[in-house]
Formats: C-alpha cells, sequence, structure tokens
C-alpha cells in the first residue's frame, strides 16, 4: 500500500487521471474499474481533457462500474449510468456497448449480479480499479459489516450513506434510494491495481481508519491495506488525522 498526500483536490485528480492514462496507454484494450460520486469528477474531467487535447484513445477500453441504485432508471439524473454517460463517456471515444453499469432494475437481481461478476472475469478481470471512499469508511456502497470476501450484490444503505448522497436528491433524505448493487469487497480486491482517491476534512476520520486502523469489516476500506498494489491518494485535509508523514508523490512517477 502506497500512500501520497498531495496539495489539493485538482493535484489528486490530475494524479489520478495521469495513473489511468499511463496504463491505457500501455494496454489498449484496459479493462477500468469506475466509480462516482463527487471524488472521481476531477479525474473524468482530467481524462477528458486528456483525450481532446492529447489524443487519449479509449476505442478498446472495457468498463465496470462500482454500484448502481435499485429503481432508478437509466435516464435518471441520479442513476449511476446517467452519471457516468453525462461527465466522461459522452464525452471520449469508448464504446458504449464496452460499458457497464450493474442493473437496478433486473428482475432476478442474484442472477444479475452474478452476471456480472462472470462479464468481468470474462473479460480477464479489472486492471484497474478507481475507488472513493465514505465517511463511514464505505467503499462503493460496501457499508460497515460487509464481509471483506464479498461479491457482486444487493446491499441496504446505511441512514448515514444515504443522509450523505442526499445533496444528490434536493436534500430530502426521502428521494434517495433504500437500496443499491455494488461490487463486493472481494471483488474490488481482485483487480490488478487499485487507485483510492479522499479529499476534505470530512473524510478524515474514515482515512485515519482506513490507513492506520486495524483492517476490519467496520472500516470496509481497510481492506485495502493488504492489497498488492494500491495508491491512496489524498489531499491534505483529507489526510489531516494520519499519524505518519507521507510522500508527495508516488514511487512509480519518480525517475531513478
Amino acid at each position: 500500500m502506497e500512500v501520497v498526500v498531495k496539495e489539493n483536490y485538482d493535484e489528486i485528480s490530475k494524479l489520478a487521471a495521469q495513473m489511468i492514462a499511463d496504463l491505457i496507454r500501455k494496454k489498449k484494450n484496459a479493462v477500468l474499474g469506475l466509480a462516482t460520486g463527487s471524488t472521481p469528477l476531477g479525474t473524468y474531467k482530467e481524462l477528458v481533457r486528456m483525450h481532446k487535447e492529447e489524443g487519449l484513445d479509449f476505442s478498446g477500453i472495457i468498463t465496470f462500474n462500482l454500484d448502481e441504485y435499485v429503481g432508478l432508471p437509466p435516464l435518471h439524473p441520479e442513476s449511476y449510468r446517467y452519471f457516468m454517460n453525462t461527465n466522461l463517456f459522452d464525452q471520449i471515444n469508448v464504446k458504449k456497448e464496452n460499458t457497464n453499469v450493474p442493473d437496478g432494475n433486473a428482475e432476478d437481481q442474484d442472477l444479475s449480479c452474478q452476471e456480472y461478476e462472470d462479464k468481468i472475469k470474462k473479460m480477464g478481470g479489472l486492471d484497474i480499479q478507481l475507488l472513493g471512499i465514505g465517511g463511514n469508511g464505505h467503499i462503493a456502497f460496501n457499508e460497515p459489516g460487509s464481509s471483506l470476501s464479498s461479491r457482486t450484490r444487493t446491499k441496504t444503505l446505511t441512514e448515514k450513506t444515504r443522509q450523505d448522497n442526499a445533496r444528490f436528491f434536493n436534500n430530502d433524505i426521502t428521494l434517495v434510494p433504500k437500496y443499491a448493487v455494488t461490487m463486493g469487497i472481494g471483488t474490488i480486491m481482485d483487480a490488478g491495481e487499485i487507485i483510492l482517491l479522499a479529499n476534505g476534512t470530512n473524510k478524515a476520520d474514515a482515512v485515519a481508519q482506513a490507513v492506520e486502523g486495524p483492517v476490519s469489516s467496520h472500516c470496509p476500506a481497510s481492506a485495502l491495506q493488504s492489497h498488492k498494489m494500491v495508491t491512496m491518494i489524498f489531499d491534505k485535509e483529507a489526510a489531516s488525522k494520519l499519524k505518519d508523514h507521507y510522500p508527495t508523490d508516488p514511487v512509480r512517477n519518480k525517475k531513478v
């Protein structure tokens, strides 16, 4: 596990985008695991810039999103399919048929989740997974108490998560879905590489638990401590409760 502390949100976003772009340039058919929410927006903005200004080619990549709300149609403005189309897919040259988001409206959720797992495996697994972290330490919608070996499934959202996400629903928690389909922690841990981003003081407690606390289902993100190649990138505010000192650049960016 490598922890990197940058000055601000713009810097963590650009570093994450650069790491993803480096992979795409090396492997044209890279399989990307993608996240939603406010945290990765800056990363997607930078990837769009790289595509338009530097010719970064997304035509061969395949993507799998972490999660989706249950019950929201794809065209709903707060569905994660809509989010991804608006903030990334519609602005780059990715083939839409190569973009995958869990089906929150499947009649048989168990079957749909298993098919999602099977498709990831069929594509050779995730080369890289981008993550954010919730204020309670969740990754994707794996809430505290989730099994560290869990796979894609339907989860009940905690009151904390629904309150945090109410800002996307006109601050009305009654509009926030109670359930979501999510990749499991075990699914995430199967990725070849993981990037976790966090910014702001509201994430500082969760970051401290994830990085320096014990590995525990009470903080799902702490499972990442045992991954063979994970880079956690934080701004100074999110890192403010870390006890140890961490570098400002990952080892892979250093010229030796």
